[in-house]
């Protein structure tokens, strides 16, 4: 189902993908997705090195297309999988976080053997809706990621001091973590402090302070931490990130987001994750956007820039 064109930097091709055959196996042989999945080789979450690389492409089930001023950049699935492809390819890459859909066009692709798998468990959430927090888990389930033979979950928890529906969305949040802690899988969960500005959109609190208070209100969800995993900004300060990671023993790693549309933009950001990296309870990076879709289009490059600072 794939081929390779384009090159990258250094020479990397970056693999074409057939779309008509991934919409033939869906059609005739669906069944094909969980014989894919029961059939991949696994690994452990981690190596040697205690260390996590991770790309991410979960965003556009929240309908996020957006990389920095290209409103859709995302929104062409074959070219999607082609720079996932390419960068799960790359040294140093330990795995993927998507939705169902994309994770199972990866698995029919072949191209998730020895690496690790996250599902991306609510994604209910949309991007600039009016429930935009109001976001229940209509991803993966801990029976979904079990079943498939994944290796953990993601979940994202936004909250809003002024929003009482936060507390129904700690709550699904505790209970996904009760969920997946029972099956013994780990759940990287991403805090953020979020408040709606005056225009009504919606923004996250990256101060020392809100990022604090959310790590803290993360680490206690659920009848138990033993499997839970933080998923953190940098905070706008970068060097009030050694006092904000004394919050929690959890393990972490770090978010990328969005980091803009430029080369500087992106050096900028390369030296923030630098320098957080060197915290004793960081242990990796989860990155999609910046990666997949470089300002100067050069995927393997910034794929292996972002490997390098671990």
């Amino acid at each position: 189902m794939t081929g390779t064109h384009q090159e990258g930097g250094d020479g990397a091709r970056r693999p074409r993908v057939d779309v008509s055959a991934l919409v033939r196996a869906r059609t005739h042989h669906p069944e094909a997705i969980a014989e894919a999945a029961a059939r991949r080789a696994r690994r452990p979450l981690l190596r040697e090195n205690g260390r996590l690389m991770i790309v991410a492409a979960d965003h556009p089930a929240r309908g996020a297309l957006g990389v920095g001023d290209r409103g859709l950049a995302m929104a062409n699935r074959a070219d999607l999988l082609e720079r996932l492809c390419l960068a799960l390819s790359r040294p140093g890459v330990d795995g993927v976080l998507a939705t169902a859909d994309i994770l199972d066009d990866l698995l029919l692709l072949g191209v998730l053997d020895h690496k690790v798998v996250l599902g991306s468990m609510n994604r209910g959430g949309l991007q600039g809706a009016g429930f935009e927090l109001d976001d229940r888990f209509t991803g993966h389930r801990p029976e979904d990621i079990q079943r498939l033979g994944f290796d953990a979950g993601k979940l994202l928890l936004r909250v809003d001091y002024d929003d009482p529906g936060s507390l129904t969305t700690l709550e699904s949040a505790a209970r996904a973590i009760d969920g997946m802690a029972a099956r013994r899988l780990p759940v990287f969960v991403e805090p953020f402090i979020s408040r709606r500005g005056p225009d009504g959109r919606l923004r996250n609190d990256l101060s020392a302070e809100a990022v604090t208070r959310s790590i803290a209100i993360a680490s206690g969800l659920g009848g138990t931490s033993a499997y839970t995993w933080l998923k953190v900004p940098v905070t706008e300060n970068p060097d009030d990130m050694a006092r904000v990671m004394e919050t929690s023993t959890l393990p972490a790693v770090l978010l990328g987001g969005d980091i803009g549309d430029s080369p500087e933009d992106q050096d900028a950001a390369y030296e923030k994750w630098r320098g957080a990296l060197q915290l004793p309870t960081v242990r990796g990076l989860v990155v999609g956007r910046s990666l997949l879709y470089p300002a100067d289009g050069d995927v393997a490059a910034a794929v292996d820039t972002a490997t390098g600072l671990l």
